[in-house]
């Protein structure tokens, strides 16, 4: 019966379509998130602060307790991922504990018991670490997921792009540095001087210092056209990367479609899953309607 528990509490935390109180945890959790977020930005006003230091003080605790408590059942939980034969029940909680979702979950609670422990710390440097509780939205974004996901499929790709930029900098920086050294040696004086103005120029299109010689003017001009040209790159790959990962979710819940369909009806169960994927795959009613015709067809054809 508690293994039945555990693995019930897995899938409902873990947001699993099979169970339709997950999504009221997800909500449940994102409202103490965005809650505890804006409770913070508001106490660090002078004014806000002298009037509610209480409240805020109270919220936090209960947030505390709320966000430790989720940790300990996810870890409780997740002992029932793999069989003694797999690894056991620690080699499921050891992957959450060390994994990012896990580590944001854990650095969630941490700052106040640092400052259990710590009272003298920073509370500016707790209030910041206080503030990475946003990241917990990542989990149940899955836009913000299929965008890592995009990026990490794609690690070769903007690891060149980032070679290419390491190169167009210090290449820019160092022509910098002879042209305007002399000039403004205060900010060209050096090349790693350099480098900075060289950075500030490529991502944004225009440098923090003005070339005060036409040599200068001109590396200015080209170290800007080629940020123009790193950005769509970048933007490229992200664009491309993105929307293949739609595109595979796509393929996904229609092959679940299919595998629906193959008996030639779809009992009121197999309904409910499919609506709870497609709020999962964030589709929308008209490409469902779309893959479910193609589905019927495809099993009409067949038949």
């Amino acid at each position: 019966m508690i293994t039945g528990l555990q693995r019930s509490l897995m899938e409902i935390l873990d947001g699993s379509p099979k169970h339709t109180l997950s999504r009221y945890v997800e909500w449940l959790i994102t409202t103490v998130v965005l809650v505890n977020c804006s409770a913070v930005i508001l106490d660090s006003v002078p004014e806000v602060h002298a009037e509610f230091k209480e409240f805020f003080h109270e919220l936090e605790f209960w947030s505390v307790m709320f966000f430790t408590a989720e940790y300990v059942l996810r870890v409780w939980s997740l002992g029932v991922r793999f069989s003694a034969e797999e690894g056991g029940a620690w080699k499921g909680r050891r992957g959450y504990i060390f994994s990012s979702f896990g580590l944001i979950d854990f650095f969630a609670t941490m700052p106040h018991y640092m400052h259990m422990f710590f009272p003298y710390l920073d509370l500016r440097i707790l209030r910041v670490l206080r503030l990475l509780r946003i990241l917990k939205l990542s989990k149940y974004n899955t836009a913000l997921q299929d965008l890592f996901h995009a990026v990490y499929s794609e690690r070769q790709a903007f690891g060149s792009a980032v070679f290419l930029l390491t190169i167009a900098t210090i290449v820019s920086a160092s022509l910098m540095h002879f042209a305007e050294g002399h000039e403004q040696p205060e900010f060209f004086g050096t090349i790693p001087h350099s480098i900075y103005w060289s950075i500030i120029t490529i991502t944004s299109g225009y440098g923090n210092v003005e070339p005060m010689t036409k040599a200068g003017e001109a590396i200015a001009l080209i170290t800007g056209f080629l940020g123009v040209c790193m950005a769509a790159i970048m933007t490229g790959i992200v664009a491309s990367a993105f929307s293949n990962q739609v595109a595979r979710k796509k393929a996904a819940f229609e092959a679940q479609l299919r595998e629906i369909f193959s008996d030639g009806n779809m009992s009121d169960e197999e309904q409910a899953s499919l609506k709870r994927l497609q709020a999962h795959y964030r589709l929308t009613d008209e490409q469902v309607e779309a893959m479910l015709q193609r589905a019927q067809n495809k099993t009409l054809k067949n038949g």
